[in-house]
Formats: C-alpha cells, sequence, structure tokens
C-alpha cells in the first residue's frame, strides 16, 4: 500500500511576465520530484494526495489537482476520498490546496498570503508556503519543498537561453520551508548580480550603479554586490566611492583580494594611496 502523501501546495500565474509556478510541502521525501509540473506558455499544474500516478476512475476520489493556465483560467479538485483536513480554494491567477493539513486554515493561508504579497511570483509563491505552514501545515509535519517557476523566453539577455528561471528543492530537511527560502535569497541574490552585469557589458555606468545600490537595499553587505559596484564606481570616475565599498566587500570577503589586485575595472585607482591602502600593500 502506497502511504498517504499529505501535501499543500500552490499553483500561480504572473500576468505581467507571463509566469507561471508551483511552490510546495509535504512531510514526504522529495516532493519536488512528484507534485510540480510547469510550462511556460502553458501553465502549471499540481498533482497530490494518495493513488496512482496513472489517471482514471480508479484513482479520482484519491487524489487533488491544482490547474493554472497562461491567461489566468484556474481549476482545483479534491477527491472524497483524500484523508482530512483536505480542501482548496482558487482566485484570480492560483489554486491553492492541501490534504492531512492541521484545518481549513492551512489553505486559507495559502490563499491570503499569495493574494496579498508584491513581488515577482516565486517571492509570492514563496510567502504562501511560509504563510501556511504559520496556519499549522502538514499535520505529519515537515520534510521536503518545492519551487518552481518557468516564465516565456526565459530571462531576456540571459546565458541560460531556458524558460525555466527558478528551480530549487529541498528534498529532507527538519525545517524544509526555512531552507527553501535561504535557497531563493541567494538565487534572487545572484539574479541581481547578473542583471547588474548585463548592464555592466553594455558600459551603463550610471545604470548599473543604481542598480547595484537597490540590490545592497534588500541584501544589506552581500559582498559581490559591494564588489561590482565598487567596480562600477571606479569606472564611471567616483574614486571615493568606489573605494569604500571596495573596502567593504574586502572586509566581507578577504577571498576577492587577490582578484582585486588585478581587476582593471579598478585602473583608475591604481595610484592612488587609498587603493594601495585597501590592498594591503
Amino acid at each position: 500500500m502506497q502511504p498517504p502523501r499529505g501535501t499543500f501546495s500552490i499553483v500561480g500565474l504572473e500576468p505581467e511576465t507571463g509566469d507561471v509556478g508551483v511552490a510546495v510541502q509535504s512531510k514526504y521525501f522529495a516532493v519536488g520530484a512528484v507534485v510540480p509540473w510547469a510550462r511556460a506558455g502553458a501553465g502549471a499544474v499540481a498533482t497530490q494526495a494518495a493513488g496512482r500516478a496513472a489517471f482514471g476512475p480508479e484513482i479520482r476520489e484519491t487524489r487533488q489537482l491544482g490547474v493554472v493556465d497562461s491567461t489566468g483560467r484556474t481549476a482545483a479538485f479534491t477527491g472524497s476520498e483524500c484523508n482530512e483536513w483536505a480542501g482548496h480554494a482558487t482566485g484570480a491567477g492560483y489554486a491553492a490546496q492541501g490534504n492531512i493539513l492541521a484545518g481549513e486554515d492551512v489553505v486559507s493561508e495559502l490563499a491570503r498570503a499569495f493574494e496579498a504579497t508584491t513581488g515577482s511570483l516565486a517571492e509570492r509563491l514563496m510567502a504562501a508556503l511560509e504563510a501556511a505552514q504559520g496556519a499549522g501545515g502538514d499535520r505529519r509535519g515537515q520534510q521536503s519543498a518545492a519551487l518552481v517557476v518557468e516564465r516565456p523566453g526565459g530571462i531576456p539577455g540571459s546565458r541560460e537561453g531556458i524558460d525555466r528561471v527558478v528551480d530549487l528543492r529541498v528534498d529532507d530537511h527538519e525545517e524544509p520551508i526555512r531552507e527553501l527560502r535561504r535557497l531563493l535569497d541567494i538565487h534572487t541574490r545572484w539574479r541581481l548580480v547578473l542583471d547588474t552585469y548585463e548592464l555592466y557589458e553594455r558600459r551603463e555606468w550610471g545604470v548599473a550603479i543604481a542598480a547595484a545600490e537597490s540590490a545592497l537595499a534588500r541584501f544589506p553587505g552581500d559582498a559581490l554586490l559591494l564588489y561590482n559596484l565598487a567596480c562600477y564606481e571606479s569606472l564611471d570616475g567616483r574614486r571615493e566611492a568606489a573605494l569604500a565599498h571596495l573596502e567593504s566587500a574586502l572586509r566581507a570577503d578577504p577571498t576577492m583580494l587577490e582578484t582585486a589586485r588585478t581587476d582593471s575595472d579598478f585602473a583608475a585607482l591604481r595610484d592612488e594611496p587609498g587603493f594601495r591602502s585597501v590592498l594591503g600593500s
């Protein structure tokens, strides 16, 4: 007999970008390999609860489905034989569902947080998971979580050239949602770094500086963001600011020191005593 999969999940669409995605948590190993499905330009599906993976009349009442398509239409189904508490909710651009939950509030919080949160689709899905866990989550506990987002055309100008812009999984962890949040923050920081680097490649120093400052407002003290900001400021002739931010970057991550010694972005600072002081030479 297959054990029941107590799970809560949410599928969602961001109309402005066309992003579609799924976030899920379960007291089940590697739930990210089982529940989420997303395809840019088509939609996203969460399929969960007990039963066979092949669809058919014999498994209908033991399963749950949540669906959103690329136009924002949604649908959800909770079979009558799903283990309590089980249920779902739908709204504009999302479907939330769960089974073997602490109570109805878990699904209500999935929906509320998704509607109330601003920002990217990944952030909204993540906030929904966090709120649902705060309402009690899976009554058996926690084990795994996942977050998947696809975007038509991927990220413009990116090297990856694929539609899947977020693909994060926590397969076995005491606090998988907390760990998933940590991974999403790392992913977001790297995305911000790459965004500013694209401006750097176009030699748009002023815009790159503004973008890096905005990123640092969200992730204060991040060494790589500070280092890149110093590069952009050096190239833009803002020597004093560049030295201050380079010093902060090296203090946060001393392993960058050797890179800074030979980085051509700091050519304008080479003869300044302040630069030699920052490098310890």
